[in-house]
């Protein structure tokens, strides 16, 4: 069984046991949070949200938070001499689903 679960504006899916990279969330590592806007429920009997699954919910701890690999964004105008280097790394959070919760 899996869910589609929606987490700050972005779908994941998310399984028992499974890790998750979530884009940062303002928990504490060993902390669990619950989340409620559950899109689609597949397993025996699947279940879509008008546009979330009532009754639905996925229940994860947290695990650890993670810095992703540095993108480099590179600007320049030809004949201008205009030339800047900006890099970025997002910061993310490493989730463990514990349970899904089915209507």
């Amino acid at each position: 069984m899996y869910a589609v679960v929606e987490i700050n504006g972005k779908q994941y899916r998310a399984e028992n046991g499974k890790n998750l990279l979530v884009d940062r969330l303002d928990a504490a590592p060993g902390e669990s949070v619950v989340f409620e806007k559950v899109v689609l429920l597949a397993g025996e009997n699947t279940a879509f949200g008008t546009p979330y699954v009532k009754g639905a919910s996925v229940k994860a701890t947290v695990n650890e938070e993670v810095k992703g690999d540095k993108v480099v964004v590179f600007k320049y105008m030809p004949k201008k001499h205009y030339r800047r280097t900006h890099g970025h790394r997002q910061q993310y959070t490493v989730l463990t689903v514990n349970e899904i919760v089915g209507a």
